[in-house]
């Protein structure tokens, strides 16, 4: 009875103590997430760096983290701080009457009447729409200059979350095999179900990241390079954008070119119009349908409408970070479910 009782209270004491320490880390559960993601992508190069250099694991996780600097660290930031500028510089312009979405709905509705047919079909206002399209454009100029603010007030928590997530990520690489280990050991789960769910973890991370990111970067850069070339203002503003929803699956950077298309056509740049369509239609689109398949493995895709609702949803819920933790939610849930069914 009373080896009984002790055993409890041991195991209450150790979910209060583990509840208790997961608080303490919520501050930094981002860098520490981002570590883990890093660590992840970029642990079979260390594997293949620690045979070269034998037994030197700190060497080896050394080189593996710098080159993830390089790669993925120095760009993110360099492409992030550059989307703030534009972002600013955009609001700027709004703000002085430079750009007014206003007129440009104005020009496409001019040079397309049957959008005046179309709207009255549904009893809508053209002013309504064209309110609606600058209050909109309005807010989010205004939602990236204050972002851009909060930034520059935050630099000291955004630096020591970096720093962070960079120190953690080293011993990530070089333990993490280890830690691995020592976690089957200590989870009640099974050892075979913990190191499949462990398996799954890092399949899906690297293919969400792998594969979203990676297309999702080639698809903005190619936006921003064809719509530079064709002299479209903010083009890096709009090559983000781009890059950014092409992370939403069924939504994609077509959002974007598509409008400016219409644009051109509706001002009379045919030759620009049709050059941007085709560009958009062949070279972006074709992107997706290339890049996806070579960098996400078949054993990790999940169903089309699950991503699209687990990015939608884990975006909401926790932000840029959401579109990696959303269908790696997803992808657990199934595991867990695969298992259940299997074994009960």
């Amino acid at each position: 009875m009373r080896e009984s009782l002790e055993r409890r209270s041991f195991l209450l004491t150790l979910v209060l103590v583990s509840i208790a320490f997961a608080w303490v880390l919520i501050p930094f559960w981002g860098a520490i997430f981002w570590a883990c993601v890093v660590a992840v992508i970029f642990y079979p190069l260390q594997q293949k760096l620690k045979n070269k250099f034998g037994d030197k694991p700190n060497r080896a996780a050394l080189v593996t983290l710098l080159i993830a600097l390089v790669i993925v660290v120095i760009p993110a930031l360099g492409i992030s701080y550059s989307f703030v500028q534009e972002g600013v510089s955009f609001y700027q312009r709004l703000d002085e009457g430079k750009i007014n979405p206003g007129k440009r709905f104005d020009d496409i509705q001019n040079a397309f009447p049957v959008i005046n047919d179309l709207l009255a079909q549904f009893d809508i206002k053209a002013s309504d729409v064209r309110e609606k399209i600058s209050s909109g454009a309005a807010t989010a100029s205004k939602f990236l200059a204050e972002e851009a603010l909060a930034f520059g007030q935050n630099t000291f928590s955004f630096l020591l979350s970096l720093g962070l997530m960079i120190y953690l990520t080293f011993f990530l690489l070089r333990d993490g095999q280890y830690l691995i280990d020592l976690m089957v050991r200590a989870l009640p789960l099974g050892d075979d179900r913990e190191r499949k769910l462990f398996s799954k973890f890092a399949g899906v991370t690297r293919a969400t990241v792998k594969g979203n990111i990676v297309v999702a970067i080639v698809q903005g850069a190619l936006g921003g390079i064809i719509l530079a070339l064709l002299g479209i203002p903010g083009a890096l503003l709009w090559g983000v954008v781009m890059a950014f929803l092409s992370l939403i699956p069924a939504v994609g950077a077509a959002f974007v070119w598509a409008p400016v298309a219409i644009y051109l056509y509706a001002t009379g740049s045919w030759i620009q119009a049709t050059i941007l369509v085709a560009y958009g239609t062949i070279v972006i689109g074709l992107a997706d349908n290339v890049l996806r398949p070579v960098l996400v493995g078949r054993d990790t895709k999940l169903p089309d409408y699950l991503v699209l609702f687990s990015t939608i949803g884990g975006m909401s819920l926790f932000g840029i970070t959401g579109f990696v933790l959303g269908p790696l939610i997803a992808a657990l849930f199934l595991v867990f479910w695969n298992i259940f069914m299997t074994e009960f």
